[in-house]
């Protein structure tokens, strides 16, 4: 089990401690740095103690950021493989691996090992949050994904980008520039895997390791992936993403439109992309009507025209779901956080991953071949 987070916020070293730290300011750096997370010993805070001042950073979660590698390629890695397998002779060990060098390392050596599914989740936050909500999250994430054993999950790759942390409404239109620069670095990062694989198994000593990655977006993260979308050329792109879901989008509903030039892209590199709508989602409304010039959004509506993606698209409708497990008003009133506050939404999301059938998912009611309604059970 492995949880990095992959951040392109502004490095700060705190007062009084000796290692840095990502910060909380909105502000965001040119390209992403990476942590993993250490939940060696991790106990969950007391209620009592999260209401303090001093709950933050790594009074949260402990991580640790990883070194800068020389070089922006992977005959290291290869190297490091190798020389574990007695392949070649090299001075070089793990502990000389930096940046993405370290965590493709790490990961291809956990995914390749005897289990049946070793599956990676990206997943990319939405709007208002700061690096010590994103903290809070990924422990959110990992008892969802990777402690529940409904989901094929044990990896999570979490990308933090400087969203605000407010929620008034005005807000969202720094979420939303900040959501653009951070797409465009989370390019780099898509083209540093292509070129990992292309490095790592043009030895035929090393095989594939027969897992999958996937990619979750939730609401405004669904920008951020518009924008490296829109960076990324057709030709150049590779088919490495099983299943990503987007999950309430804050996107325009024409996303998919070729004039758009980015959600076109998605069945070029996944294999089945899922759309979970709520048509109640009220967050969505108050961004469709104050910040998007009365542009419907995709995961309040739906897409405007998929019918040629429609072999490799689904649209799930999550109107009618309980908010069974967070009932808040937050929950119920905002219907936009369904993953979490819904086990139907839930339990569908695991299937989604499994790569079950799409018209063999429980509790779906199938509209047309590429449509669905979850019902209450």
């Amino acid at each position: 089990m492995s949880v990095y987070i992959l951040s392109n916020r502004k490095i700060v070293r705190h007062k009084g401690e000796k290692n840095d730290s990502f910060s909380n300011d909105e502000y965001s750096i040119p390209n992403f740095r990476i942590a993993k997370c250490n939940f060696d010993g991790f106990k969950e805070s007391t209620a009592q103690f999260k209401k303090k001042k001093e709950y933050s950073d790594r009074k949260i979660l402990d991580y640790k950021l990883f070194s800068e590698p020389e070089k922006q390629s992977y005959e290291e890695v290869l190297d490091v493989l190798l020389n574990e397998k007695g392949l070649k002779q090299s001075g070089l060990t793990a502990n000389n691996l930096g940046g993405t060098q370290r965590m493709f390392y790490e990961l291809y050596k956990d995914m390749s090992s005897t289990k049946v599914r070793s599956d990676v989740l990206i997943f990319i936050h939405g709007y208002a949050y700061t690096f010590d909500d994103e903290l809070k999250a990924i422990i959110d994430l990992k008892k969802l994904f990777i402690d529940n054993p409904e989901s094929p999950i044990e990896h999570i790759l979490f990308i933090s980008w400087p969203a605000s942390s407010s929620l008034i409404p005005m807000t969202y239109f720094d979420d939303k520039a900040a959501s653009i620069n951070s797409g465009t670095s989370l390019v780099r990062l898509f083209y540093f895997y292509t070129q990992f694989l292309k490095d790592i198994f043009s030895n035929k000593d090393l095989k594939p390791c027969n897992q999958h990655i996937h990619m979750m977006t939730h609401s405004l993260g669904n920008r951020v992936l518009q924008s490296m979308l829109y960076s990324l050329k057709g030709e150049n792109i590779l088919r490495v993403i099983d299943q990503v879901l987007l999950l309430n989008a804050d996107v325009s509903y024409k996303v998919f439109d070729d004039a758009e030039d980015s959600f076109n892209k998605l069945p070029l590199l996944a294999n089945r992309v899922s759309i979970y709508l709520n048509r109640k989602d009220a967050i969505l409304g108050i961004s469709q009507f104050t910040k998007n010039i009365l542009t419907p959004r995709l995961g309040k509506n739906g897409p405007s025209n998929i019918e040629r993606f429609k072999d490799i698209v689904s649209i799930i409708d999550c109107t009618f779901i309980e908010n069974d497990l967070k009932s808040s008003f937050k929950f119920e009133f905002g219907n936009h956080w369904g993953y979490l506050s819904s086990s139907q939404a839930q339990s569908d999301i695991f299937q989604t991953l499994h790569g079950i059938d799409r018209s063999l998912i429980a509790d779906r009611v199938k509209n047309n071949e590429y449509t669905f309604t979850l019902m209450p059970v």
